[in-house]
């Protein structure tokens, strides 16, 4: 779908490893550690600080982008991307199994976490890509599903200031097991308008 050029998977750093990580072809297939997830105090009142997200620097003007795929059937499964300035300012986007659907949306935390979804039933099983534009204030993020056209999902502010990284995410905060095949992590220029 994109001309970006690849990050290699061994550029990226773990924020906490998972059960397995293995290179296959050119894909890398991630198995998330039970009770794995990133979340930040809203609503639930508590802090889950044990995602697997796959991190490299991402600096303004450039976007990131991963495709993967996955059986997601429990709770609260998910993949996508991880962008993390800091332990509490941070933002995941991509797909969740929640209350029985397929849901694409971001969570967003600045301080404390905030979720916006919008079910995606018909992706259940389907090639997901995830891309994330940074510009001078902002985060723009879209999604496609089996190399159709992007789709605008979030606008997210976020600073220039901010020193990050970003990169594929796994999370399994309800199971053992759920294994997500990543078929491409890639960079490119960022998006230049929104609309």
């Amino acid at each position: 779908m994109s001309e970006g050029v690849r990050v290699p998977w061994s550029e990226g750093a773990w924020t906490h490893p998972p059960v397995d990580a293995e290179e296959r072809g050119e894909a890398l297939v991630v198995t998330a550690v039970e009770g794995s997830d990133a979340w930040r105090e809203t609503y639930y009142g508590f802090v889950h600080d044990s995602e697997h997200g796959l991190l490299a620097p991402f600096a303004v003007g450039t976007a990131m982008e991963v495709e993967f795929e996955a059986e997601f059937a429990e709770q609260f499964d998910q993949a996508g991307m991880f962008v993390r300035a800091s332990a509490d300012r941070w933002v995941k986007v991509g797909v969740e199994f929640a209350d029985g659907l397929l849901q694409l949306g971001a969570v967003v935390t600045h301080g404390r976490s905030d979720w916006s979804v919008a079910p995606m039933p018909a992706w259940l099983g389907r090639r997901v890509l995830v891309r994330v534009s940074r510009g001078d204030d902002a985060l723009i993020v879209r999604a496609a599903v089996d190399g159709g056209p992007l789709q605008f999902v979030r606008v997210i502010p976020f600073e220039a200031s901010l020193e990050a990284q970003a990169g594929p995410l796994v999370a399994a905060p309800t199971r053992p097991g759920l294994t997500v095949r990543f078929l491409a992590w890639r960079r490119t220029p960022a998006d230049v308008s929104l609309h």
